[in-house]
């Protein structure tokens, strides 16, 4: 063993342990039991039995495990995003694709396309870029997949000056956030703008994070540990104290965690932070338009940014197959066509299709575009799918490879399309565009929304 090392052997790893032992011992904590002269037991954690600790000190162990259950965030309210409540709605277990007749795959997409019948096939181009990414774009130091990320936040960044949402007093919500590397274009795009606020939202802890590279004085930055399915912005401090409104932001945002920060961003937080909402949520469901007309009404003599809580939504789409009927924010528009949750289940399988045709698409997917963080692998989502569904022997005799690439299109665009129909039935003008070349992104769809001022109610006579 290496000196001042643990002196016990670990067979599985064929080496010595390497934790550093207290003062005049010879083995570490974990394997202390291993010295003549110790008698106490070790026994598997019951908060994380991948370690061990002693019998007689376990109360106190249990007290300051890194495993134990820590105290929930006053923004942590359970399920509240969640959606769908009714579990006789929610599908059983279906059986994979590749076990469908030939004849139920057929009929399957019959209904996909009466559903489509009608809508917007075919998406505008609004490849867009930003003067905050010019110089990263042009240093040559990057490689091929960290341009490639460059020129989706260039574009994400260009669609929000478009819709006029990077300016002051606002509160730039990232859902997904990983790295945060969308919020820190955003901020370097905004170096002259005051009163400026980022919530970083992530579930997971994460590596290499860019957060100390905001150093301006005038942007604060904060984030938020927590699923957004309980996720409720009314309750974040920063948002109770200041009159900000709110601009929900993502890139690559993964299949049910876009519609849980939808309805994150339009159902839990739909009235201003002012301390004087005094109106029960439940109601926000029953009729939108008149929630808007409230909001907008001539009785907001100080205007109080016209009392829009939500100034807009910008996100990157991407992993329709991750998608859940159970959070699904569209399920009203796909029984409006005539579709429910068996039917979803299969449509967004399907989905896959649309980048992952056959097993050399795949190659390409995996090569074509390297993972950034955790929470942007898109093409490596799309790939372990894939091997499963898409890739099936059994559909070689039945679709061609461009027929699959066709019904996987249409499958996604079904579902976005319910996205667009929820965010315009509560009061948005919702939107569907490409945001950049399928050669930079397979993921290449991305959703804005903003208040509609249609809406906005003229007064009777």
């Amino acid at each position: 063993p290496v000196p001042g090392r643990c002196a016990y052997f670990v067979a599985r790893k064929k080496r010595f342990c390497k934790m550093i032992p207290a003062p005049g011992r010879r083995f570490c904590g974990e394997h202390g039991q291993q010295e003549e002269e110790s008698d106490r037991k070790r026994i598997p954690c019951p908060l994380d039995p991948k370690h061990t600790v002693y019998e007689d000190q376990l109360q106190k162990h249990l007290k300051k495990c890194n495993s134990r259950e820590k105290p929930k965030p006053v923004y942590f309210v359970q399920d509240v995003n969640a959606g769908l409540k009714d579990v006789a709605e929610i599908p059983g277990k279906q059986v994979p694709i590749s076990s469908l007749s030939k004849e139920e795959l057929e009929n399957l997409i019959i209904k996909l396309k009466n559903a489509s019948n009608g809508l917007e096939l075919h998406l505008e181009e609004q490849i867009l870029s930003h003067q905050a990414l010019q110089e990263a774009l042009n240093d040559p130091k990057n490689g091929e997949s960290a341009f490639k990320h460059l020129k989706q936040q260039a574009s994400i960044l260009g669609n929000m000056e478009k819709l006029h949402l990077l300016g002051p007093g606002r509160c730039f919500v990232e859902f997904g956030a990983g790295r945060g590397k969308l919020s820190h274009w955003v901020d370097v795009a905004l170096q002259n703008v005051d009163n400026v606020q980022f919530l970083l939202v992530e579930r997971a802890t994460t590596r290499f994070k860019v957060d100390g590279k905001h150093k301006r004085r005038n942007s604060i930055f904060e984030r938020l540990r927590v699923d957004i399915q309980h996720l409720c912005l009314n309750k974040v401090p920063i948002l109770e104290k200041k009159k900000l409104q709110v601009v929900g932001i993502g890139k690559h945002l993964c299949g049910a965690a876009t519609d849980l920060a939808l309805r994150c961003l339009v159902e839990s937080y739909t009235t201003c932070s002012d301390g004087e909402n005094e109106e029960p949520a439940p109601k926000r469901s029953r009729n939108d338009k008149t929630e808007v007309a409230s909001n907008d009404s001539a009785d907001n003599e100080s205007n109080k940014d016209n009392c829009k809580p939500v100034a807009g939504i910008v996100i990157a789409l991407c992993c329709h197959h991750k998608c859940d009927w159970t959070h699904y924010v569209g399920r009203e528009f796909f029984k409006s066509v005539g579709l429910g949750p068996v039917e979803f289940h299969y449509f967004q399988r399907m989905s896959s299709w649309a980048t992952c045709g056959m097993r050399e698409t795949t190659t390409k997917a995996s090569t074509s575009e390297e993972s950034e963080d955790q929470t942007n692998d898109t093409e490596e989502h799309e790939q372990t799918f894939s091997k499963t569904e898409s890739g099936s022997d059994t559909l070689q005799g039945i679709l061609t490879v461009e027929e699959r690439k066709e019904i996987g299109c249409l499958c996604k665009l079904l579902i976005d399309h319910g996205r667009i129909e929820y965010l315009q039935q509560r009061g948005y003008k919702a939107a569907l565009q490409y945001y950049t070349e399928s050669a930079v992104s397979l993921e290449n769809v991305l959703l804005t929304a903003v208040p509609s001022p249609s809406l906005i109610p003229e007064p009777t006579t």
